[in-house]
């Protein structure tokens, strides 16, 4: 094995380490001990994984291979491998920097909660199930990895799990990934089945020779079989990435530790959903209908998602619905076959939007474990460093010309215009009235909780459902964490420092990325298209002279006018004239109500799927256990047997003449039969 591979295998093998000592061995090495022993996995994939970047994207370098067969039997044939190219790479910089900053601001951020140990065993374990999911070069490694981020997910969402509601937000993200998950299954079969491997190489490689193959799902009714297929990975990706309508487990997800969501939320496992995608770019540009799907779905989460991050008053809520929102338009651009800047924007998003729940939750430390905004107001005199570096990633997210957000954000706005697929113009119109959504939003948060008048001296202790909450799980609701036991407070510098850290790439990542992405085939060879059928990226690389060029053009361009329009809103609303929004709340009640309760997509999922679960399975209890099978199987066949019994205890009477009469009855019939025998056959 050459010292390249040898690099390979120590990026996901750290952080499993680091995970297994703090796990197993955290009560013996304590609570230091536990987290260096996970923070030093992580920077230690952290600097192998920069060492991989630099061998690949500056070299050249690809490596596809494989690094343990697991099993071989007749023509199935199953192994660990990886797929380490340009885009591989690029994941594995992201995942492993932003989790490593994720390790670190965690150290201030639970510092007095008693599962200190468990929880950087758990991060560090989602680390390593997130890097061999990107750097899998097979269907089965992938799926190994897709499942084992949702598994961990699980426990983390449920980290408190003394807490009903995190009980209740873990099992419904489980089970909504199921959902999801079903699908991945189904459409991973149907590769092994038509293609007999499971080998990315392989199944691209063959997968022309398959474009114009149809399947009958119902009878009489072909459909192409890679339509079929991409369908299905697809809604994997819905689950994973929450896309409508499989997204209600994410703004509940919230319920973990503020450090996880930005774990999950940033660049991890919604991200999975994307990457997954623009791997399986090949398969996807030889279905229309199935780009169409995507564009779609994407469209509708992108727009409809954010309005509901405008009637959140939860911090961490009104930034989950901006990650659902965004997630929105990296699966449009995915449908409209800019695969490259669905990545650009993955990679930048995942900088500004881990930087922004790391610096929520660095208020909620200052506010003393309050989240909602309501009880906040003027927080830019008490805590500067949040301040500031939350205005980077507010800034980086509506984007605003120069920031790392508007070179990706704005380049899937122009992929819409340009894309030839069914629903492009829907997205296009979506994706374009989602940057006033996000402005609004967006500031509305960020002056209700840094600028105006503060709130917080006279507001009531926060209480969420009704319940103060134990954040702690140690089954107490600790007062001076949830009511306001002072004045707020400047985080510590092990929570600052990732912030500033994380600013730095939100504010000038995209202005060294643009140009390779768009003009210089940084994806190349990682990622396919069909340029004759899916000219959006062609169109793009023309249009685009140089990042300079392109942010001055962006401070002319209508979405850099919606984006102010909507920052001024916000600032007129909440700050100028902040009796408005209860008048217009009241106004538009049908419209607020309608957005308050999300849909009522949660009410929908619990009366129509899981209460008519429910009854079906009442249904198949009451007919099919009570009914068949212990009323006439069980039951039913006692009851026959008891009858019988009934019934010949009658001819046992225990009197011997009784017997005697049934022997001669029974010669008697005997003999009538032998005797009655030849004229009944005809012999005589």
């Amino acid at each position: 094995m050459t010292d390249m591979q040898n690099i390979y295998l120590l990026v996901p093998l750290a952080p499993l380490a680091g995970a297994l000592v703090a796990g197993f061995l955290g009560r013996v090495i304590g609570r230091a001990g536990a987290h260096w022993a996970a923070i030093l996995g992580v920077l230690v994939a952290t600097i192998a994984s920069g060492f991989v970047f630099s061998d690949t994207v500056l070299a050249g370098h690809v490596f596809n291979g494989p690094v343990y067969t697991w099993a071989d039997a007749g023509g199935l044939h199953l192994e660990v491998g990886f797929l380490v190219d340009n885009l591989t790479a690029t994941m594995m910089v992201v995942v492993s920097f932003v989790s490593l900053m994720v390790h670190v601001y965690t150290i201030g951020y639970m510092a007095d909660d008693p599962g200190y140990q468990r929880f950087f065993a758990y991060i560090s374990l989602f680390t390593f199930s997130m890097l061999m999911l990107v750097m899998s070069n097979n269907f089965l490694q992938l799926f190994f990895g897709w499942e084992a981020v949702g598994l961990v997910s699980y426990l983390l969402i449920g980290f408190w799990y003394t807490r009903p509601t995190a009980i209740y937000a873990n099992l419904k993200a489980f089970l909504v990934n199921r959902v999801g998950d079903f699908g991945f299954v189904l459409g991973i079969g149907l590769v092994f089945a038509w293609f007999g491997t499971l080998d990315y190489a392989a199944v691209f490689k063959a997968a022309p020779g398959l474009a114009t193959q149809t399947i009958e799902i119902l009878p009489s009714t072909p459909w192409l079989l890679l339509t079929v297929i991409c369908i299905c990975l697809f809604v994997g990706a819905m689950g994973k990435s929450a896309q409508f309508p499989l997204h209600v487990w994410l703004p509940d997800s919230m319920e973990g530790p503020t450090p996880i969501s930005a774990l999950i939320h940033a660049a991890t496992m919604v991200t999975a959903g994307i990457f997954m995608v623009a791997r399986m770019s090949p398969l996807f540009e030889l279905s229309d209908t199935a780009l169409s799907v995507v564009i779609v779905i994407g469209a509708i989460t992108a727009f409809f998602m954010g309005l509901l991050g405008i009637v959140q008053n939860d911090i961490k809520r009104v930034v989950a619905y901006s990650t659902l929102s965004q997630l929105g338009y990296m699966t449009v651009a995915l449908g409209a076959s800019a695969y490259s800047v669905a990545i650009f924007h993955l990679v930048t998003h995942a900088f500004f939007k881990a930087l922004l729940f790391l610096a929520a939750g660095s208020v909620i430390v200052g506010m003393h474990h309050d989240q909602d905004i309501r009880n906040m107001g003027g927080l830019r005199r008490y805590m500067p460093v949040t301040w500031i570096t939350s205005l980077v990633g507010s800034l980086a997210l509506i984007g605003t010309p120069f920031f790392a957000g508007f070179y990706s954000k704005d380049n899937i706005i122009e992929a819409t215009a340009h894309s030839t697929v069914a629903g492009s113009g829907i997205a296009h119109f979506a994706v374009l009235a989602g940057v006033f959504v996000t402005a609004f939003y967006s500031f509305r948060m960020f002056f209700l909780v840094f600028h105006g008048k503060a709130r917080f001296g006279d507001a009531a202790p926060a209480v969420h459902d009704g319940h103060a909450h134990d954040d702690y799980g140690d089954g107490h609701a600790h007062a001076d964490d949830h009511g306001h036991g002072g004045t707020p407070h400047e985080s510590p510098a092990v929570i600052t420092l990732p912030l500033v850290l994380l600013a730095i790439p939100s504010a000038v990542l995209g202005w060294f990325m643009v140009d390779p992405v768009l003009r210089g085939g940084y994806f190349k060879g990682a990622i396919f298209v069909d340029a004759e059928r899916h000219p959006a990226i062609e169109h793009l690389a023309e249009d685009f002279h140089g990042a300079l060029a392109a942010g001055i053009d962006g401070l002319m361009s209508v979405p850099f006018g919606l984006a102010a329009a909507g920052v001024a809103a916000a600032w007129f609303l909440y700050l100028k004239r902040p009796d408005l929004p209860a008048v217009l709340r009241q106004r538009l009640s049908g419209v607020y109500t309608l957005l308050d309760n999300k849909y009522y997509l949660d009410r929908i999922n619990e009366i129509v799927f899981a209460g008519g679960a429910r009854r079906i399975g009442e249904g198949l209890w009451r007919g099919g256990d009570v009914g068949l099978i212990d009323g006439i199987v069980v039951n039913g066949s006692a009851r026959l047997v008891a009858w019988l019994s009934r019934a010949l205890r009658l001819l046992q009477s225990g009197f011997i003449y009784h017997y005697a009469f049934a022997m001669l009855v029974g010669v008697g019939v005997v003999l009538f039969f032998f005797l009655t025998l030849p004229y009944a056959i005809g012999t005589r």
